[in-house]
């Protein structure tokens, strides 16, 4: 029997066995048969239920307990981190799964502060959503929690279970900023060090949250594309490209990564020239002649026979003078 399994059975029956005293050689090792192997694997599961079954006495003594609650009164936690939209599969393959084998995993909820009676949720949002679309209980533990616990709860749980996006877990941190929580507490919250909190407050704080909201998760796009998305936002005219891009017919058909890639081309694409406009008058209010710029091109058109000739005596000099005011630039 191996000692793993010795120290199972002597925590089973509460056996003691005495150190003995070592051996100056020791026998060589030899395979074990398969009745020891088959032996040492049921101990080793054993040992597995047992841990999980203290476990579970930990849970129950710390008064944690499953219990069934009505949908309608658990509310989402005070700051969202999950970007919602319109067709999701994975949603729909939750929401069917808990139909046909019922709720395998409870979801974690406070007593609500304000609210006597009524929950808020510190994750399980997606199982919350399909319980409530279904009309079932939904499954949670009931535990005590402050708004620090329930963040920290929050995005330790979201963060590597459910995948979320570089631009959700951007936006989670923008708003955990702005409820007053520290660089430290973000940090913590999102699993991640500072410097990557830092980038990721970056962008969420360069890219106006309705644009983020309008282009979605983007599950596809990593860290580096939107960077480099906030860069460009950051540019002259970078928002009118954006809200331009938005407001296409075909942007709301788009899934998300396709409305990223959408606006990613409307910030690329160079901007015309700005085209200016201006009208020359008389004292009396007559027209002399229409002006239009628009980058390096200037074009005039002149209205009155007489200034067209004024103008054409002048341009000689005008040019003169352009070339004496210009001299050595």
């Amino acid at each position: 029997m191996s000692p793993k399994g010795r120290d199972i059975l002597k925590s089973m029956v509460g056996a003691v066995e005495p150190a003995r005293p070592e051996t100056p050689s020791a026998p060589p090792p030899h395979r074990p048969s398969g009745a020891v192997k088959a032996m040492n694997l049921s101990l080793g599961r054993l040992g597995e239920e047992a841990a999980a079954a203290k476990s579970l006495r930990e849970s129950l003594a710390s008064g944690d307990k499953v219990l069934e609650i009505d949908a309608a009164v658990v509310e989402m936690s005070f700051i969202r981190d999950r970007i919602p939209v319109d067709r999701d599969p994975e949603f729909e393959r939750l929401k069917q799964s808990i139909q046909e084998s019922g709720q395998q995993v409870p979801i974690l909820v406070r007593p609500d502060p304000v609210k006597a009676g009524h929950y808020q949720a510190a994750y399980g949002h997606r199982r919350l959503r399909a319980a409530a679309e279904i009309g079932v209980p939904v499954k949670a533990v009931v535990r005590k929690l402050t708004d620090e616990e329930l963040i920290l709860a929050q995005g330790q749980e979201n963060g590597p279970r459910v995948d979320l996006s570089f631009i959700e877990r951007a936006l989670f941190a923008r708003r955990m900023d702005e409820h007053g929580f520290s660089r430290d507490m973000i940090a913590q919250a999102l699993a991640t060090d500072k410097p990557e909190t830092s980038r990721l407050l970056q962008v969420a704080q360069t890219i106006d949250p309705e644009i983020i909201l309008a282009i979605g998760p983007a599950p596809k796009v990593g860290r580096p594309r939107w960077l480099a998305f906030a860069e460009k936002f950051r540019e002259t005219g970078g928002r009118k490209k954006v809200q331009a891009a938005i407001a296409g017919a075909a942007f709301q058909t788009l899934e998300s990564n396709s409305r990223f890639d959408v606006i990613w081309k409307a910030l690329e694409e160079k901007s015309a020239p700005q085209r200016i406009e201006q009208t020359l008058r008389t004292q009396s209010g007559g027209t002399l002649a229409s002006v239009s710029r628009s980058g390096k091109s200037f074009r005039i058109t002149v209205k009155s026979a007489a200034f067209s000739e004024f103008l054409a005596r002048r341009l000689a000099g005008l040019a003169a003078e352009f070339e004496e005011e210009n001299e050595g630039k």
